[in-house]
């Protein structure tokens, strides 16, 4: 079963960015998913910068975190790595999750198949090498117009998921796209509770090789719980 804290953790939330908005003319959709299902065919990998900010409305608190993250395309799944200022790493490879947390030196696996394969890969692929074509099996679509993201022409969906699961998760899904290489800017998730979670990427290196795959290995301070 994907429980939220899974669903957050494939969420990769971060700091938002200012972004100048354009005013929303008659929908854009049709063109932009047809502009991803492009792009996501020359899509390998990408790697970038990454700020979170979580938003706990019933604390009223923020935590904000930094990284970097990266994606790569083996076949038709996609790999991802992360790494977090608080020495937080994480892995999905090949179905299976791994979490490791410097604090308490613990791994957490999780592997998935199934529906959970299936909710993962659609998790892992938003915004990063993921078609139009599939996103629109997965979510309904609302396109609220074109903003610009550190000199990046974006377009704003807003998403809400066909499958219960992942709708008991999060009720919408705010992505910032660039269609023309199928990489997200920008990522807020909003849960049913009112609390948030912002993704924001920057210094994207699209289809470059990543600068130091080794660096996102999970390696435990001598054995791990």
């Amino acid at each position: 079963m994907l429980t939220a804290k899974l669903a957050s953790l494939l969420l990769i939330a971060g700091v938002t960015c200012a972004a100048s908005a354009v005013p929303p003319a008659t929908s854009n959709l049709a063109a932009v998913l047809a502009e991803m299902d492009a792009s996501s065919k020359n899509f390998q990998k990408a790697e970038a910068n990454i700020k979170r900010e979580q938003y706990d409305r019933l604390v009223h608190d923020t935590t904000t975190q930094a990284g970097s993250i990266y994606f790569l395309r083996t076949g038709n799944s996609v790999q991802m790595g992360l790494k977090l200022d608080d020495g937080t790493v994480m892995e999905y490879k090949s179905g299976t999750l791994r979490v490791y947390q410097s604090g308490p030196n613990h791994i957490e696996t999780h592997s998935a198949s199934g529906a959970d394969q299936a909710r993962f890969q659609t998790y892992l692929t938003l915004g990063y090498g993921g078609s139009g074509a599939d996103l629109a099996k997965a979510w309904n679509i609302t396109d609220q117009g074109s903003e610009t993201i550190d000199g990046v022409k974006v377009e704003k969906l807003d998403l809400v998921s066909k499958d219960p699961g992942v709708k008991a998760n999060y009720s919408h899904i705010t992505m910032w796209v660039d269609p023309t290489r199928d990489v997200s800017l920008k990522l807020e998730t909003f849960d049913p509770a009112g609390n948030t979670n912002t993704a924001t990427y920057s210094n994207i290196r699209y289809n470059e090789p990543i600068k130091d795959l080794a660096s996102y290995a999970i390696k435990c301070k001598g054995k791990c719980d």
